[in-house]
Order: structure tokens, then C-alpha cells, then sequence
């Protein structure tokens, strides 16, 4: 009898892709405005970058409590419920850039967090909705989804900057609207894991356990410092652009194609990782990023920002999209959320401190220095997928 191969796509995987495109909309946008407006509402320029240190504190403050929502009421509750909140805090950035209010800003920032924790988990919700030999593919694809975010985010920045008297102040009204749309395509996709599966599974390994193995480890470590680096490169672009004298317009094109690059590879990074293996692809991110970062460093004009951006994009997709595959094989599924939970810490923790070195270092010491710095966190990284190498064959054997 002749069988047949599982499908990639259904109904709930493509309404999940339609939905990180939204979340990565929010994102996008948070990341190109949420620096400027901080820096017209403040007086001293190395504070500009605390609206987007609040929205990554906001989400590593968040990740435990993600996790119990999960757990509690199954994956379609919790990511509404991040998507409420994302409608909420758009609009108090609103208020906040309408009444200059640079404290409520923050606040406002640190409230969409906890929608960034929750969106930090489609990725994983992925591999739940097609079959097991495709997850890799799905998670992928998902990730893919961001190039909705790449293309309609640093454009709705562009577009609606003078909407109103205040600047930017349409954006984030905008942004409220795509959360009730995200809202709508939620309510239809359905999730296998849902609470009445749940509570007939056994409680699993304690966390420390599982943190303990290299795989995880180098999971998180790839995961945490290739998003802090792509991070920190990123959220100083639109000031160290602004102080080299580019225009907005310029800004905007550079963070479209480095979120393009971010996302586009995601079409075939699983197909990658399916025929070269995880750590290789993982290997190819970091390449990237020390490519990215020399890139940089060879001038200040819209053509170095372009093409570093780019290439940090594509570096932090192999390097993403390998972390979680890699993590996927770390936990099993009575222990995915306490699991992702963790990495996702791990990843908004590093956010932070680098959402807040980058305005303070690009302000003070320059855009040179900056790079200079990634490459520290770059190296570890490669050292983290030498150090795994010979074990990973190992344990694949």
C-alpha cells in the first residue's frame, strides 16, 4: 500500500503565518518609530533608546507569565490575549507621544512586551500544526511570515509620520487597528494542544535539568545573543543614521531590507537545515554576522547601512530558525512550555541590555564603536557551535 507524504500547509499553519506578519508589523514599527519619538520627548539623547529597552524588558518580565496563560488556557487564549494588550499599549504610546509624555511612553512600551513574548512563540506553535518530519519547514515558514512586517512596517512609519500634528502619531493608531485584525485571524486557527490534552500529561523534567544539556545551551545561546546582536545593530540604525544627516526615507529602505532578511530566507531555511543540518546553517548565521559587522564598519553611507543590515537580517534567520530547531529536539511536549519559556528569558534578557547599550553607546560613542563591540557576543556564539559540534554528531549517531 502505497502511503502517503504529510502536507506542510493547512488551514491553521497559514492563518499562524498571516499572524506573525502582524505581530512582526507591530515590531518593526515599535523598533523604527519608538527611538525617534523617545528622542524628541527627551533631553538627553543616550535615554532615546529606552522606549525599546522597556518593550524587551516588558517581554523578558512576561515570559513566565506567558507560560502559565499557556499552560492554563491553551495557545489560542493566550496569543488573544497578547494581541489585547498589543491594541491597549498602542494606544497608550498614542496618548503618550500626543501628550509628550516621554515616562508614559515607556510605560506604554513595557505594557506590548507582553504581546512580543507571546509572538515570540508562533514559532514554536508552528511545528505543532503539521507533521513531525515537516517541523523544521514549519517553523520556517512561520518565521517567514515576518516579511509582511518587513515590508508594511518601516513603510507605515514612513507613510503616516505626519498624519496628525504629532509625528508618528498615526502609526501606532494604525497599530491598533492591525491588532483587531490579528484578533479576527486568531479566532480561527485552531491549536492540538489545547487544556483537556494537557492535563493528562506527565509533569516532566525540572527545569535545570533540561537547561543542563549542551543542546539547549547552545540553543539559548544562539537564539539570545544572535537576537541581542541583530538588536543592537538594529535599534541604533534609525539614530546613527539620523546623526550622519540621512533622511528618514533612507532609514525606512534600510529597515525593510534588513527585516526582508530577516524573514525572506525563511522560504527555504528549513529546507537548508533539512539537508545540511542545524549547526551548519547555524554556522552560516554567524559568518554572516561577522560579514555584516565589517561591512559597517567600512563607511556611513546609505549604500554600507543597506548591505549590513541586509546581512545581519539573513545572519539572524539562520541563526534563529537553527536555535529553535535546535531546542525543538531539547524538551518533550509535557515540558515545552516551562522549556520555551526559558529560552524565550533568555532572549528578551539579552534584549534588553543591548536595547539600552545601543542608544547609549551609538549617542556617546558612535556608530564605529558599536560595531566594534558585536563582535565579542558573535565570537561567543561560533565558540558555543565548536564546543557542541563533536557532541551533537555524538548524539545523532
Amino acid at each position: 500500500m502505497m502511503q502517503t507524504q504529510p502536507k506542510l500547509f493547512n488551514k491553521n499553519l497559514v492563518l499562524l503565518i498571516l499572524c506573525q506578519g502582524i505581530f512582526l508589523t507591530n515590531n518593526v514599527t515599535f523598533v523604527a518609530i519608538n527611538g525617534l519619538v523617545g528622542l524628541s520627548l527627551t533631553t538627553k539623547a543616550w535615554m532615546a533608546t529606552l522606549p525599546i529597552m522597556g518593550y524587551v524588558v516588558g517581554g523578558a518580565l512576561a515570559t513566565s507569565i506567558v507560560a502559565r496563560t499557556q499552560k492554563r488556557f491553551g495557545r489560542q487564549k493566550s496569543f488573544q490575549l497578547g494581541l489585547l494588550i498589543a491594541i491597549v499599549s498602542s494606544l497608550i504610546c498614542a496618548y503618550a507621544a500626543y501628550s509628550k509624555n516621554f515616562a508614559l511612553l515607556i510605560f506604554g512600551t513595557f505594557v506590548a512586551g507582553y504581546y512580543s513574548a507571546n509572538g515570540q512563540l508562533y514559532r514554536f506553535a508552528a511545528a505543532e500544526l503539521t507533521d513531525v518530519s515537516l517541523r523544521e519547514k514549519a517553523v520556517s515558514w512561520v518565521l517567514a511570515g515576518g516579511i509582511l512586517g518587513a515590508i508594511v512596517g518601516p513603510n507605515l512609519a514612513h507613510w503616516t509620520r505626519n498624519s496628525f500634528d504629532t509625528e508618528f502619531l498615526g502609526a501606532y493608531l494604525t497599530l491598533t487597528v492591525a491588532g483587531f485584525v490579528g484578533l479576527g485571524v486568531m479566532h480561527f486557527i485552531h491549536f492540538p494542544d489545547e487544556v483537556a490534552v494537557k492535563k493528562d500529561l506527565p509533569p516532566g523534567r525540572p527545569l535545570m535539568e533540561i537547561m543542563k544539556q549542551p543542546v539547549f545551551m547552545v540553543a539559548a545561546i544562539g537564539a539570545a545573543l544572535g537576537y541581542g546582536v541583530m538588536n543592537l545593530l538594529m535599534a541604533a540604525t534609525p539614530l546613527a543614521m539620523k546623526v550622519c544627516g540621512l533622511e528618514f526615507k533612507d532609514t525606512a529602505l534600510v529597515l525593510e531590507w534588513h527585516v526582508i532578511g530577516m524573514f525572506a530566507p525563511g522560504f527555504f531555511t528549513g529546507s537548508l537545515i533539512k539537508r545540511f543540518g542545524t549547526l551548519q546553517i547555524m554556522a552560516v548565521g554567524v559568518l554572516l554576522n561577522l560579514i555584516c559587522i565589517v561591512v559597517a564598519l567600512s563607511g556611513t553611507e546609505v549604500p554600507q547601512f543597506l548591505a549590513s543590515m541586509f546581512l545581519l537580517g539573513v545572519g539572524w534567520n539562520f541563526l534563529f530558525t537553527g536555535s529553535t530547531a535546535l531546542a525543538i529536539s531539547a524538551y518533550r511536549p509535557e515540558e515545552k512550555d516551562k522549556a520555551q519559556g526559558a529560552i524565550n528569558f533568555f532572549v528578551f534578557a539579552t534584549m534588553a541590555v543591548t536595547a539600552f547599550s545601543s542608544g547609549a553607546l551609538v549617542t556617546t560613542q558612535g556608530w564605529t564603536l558599536l560595531n566594534w563591540g558585536s563582535f565579542l557576543p558573535v565570537g561567543l556564539t561560533g565558540a558555543a557551535l565548536i564546543w557542541l559540534w563533536p557532541k551533537y554528531k555524538k548524539h545523532q549517531k
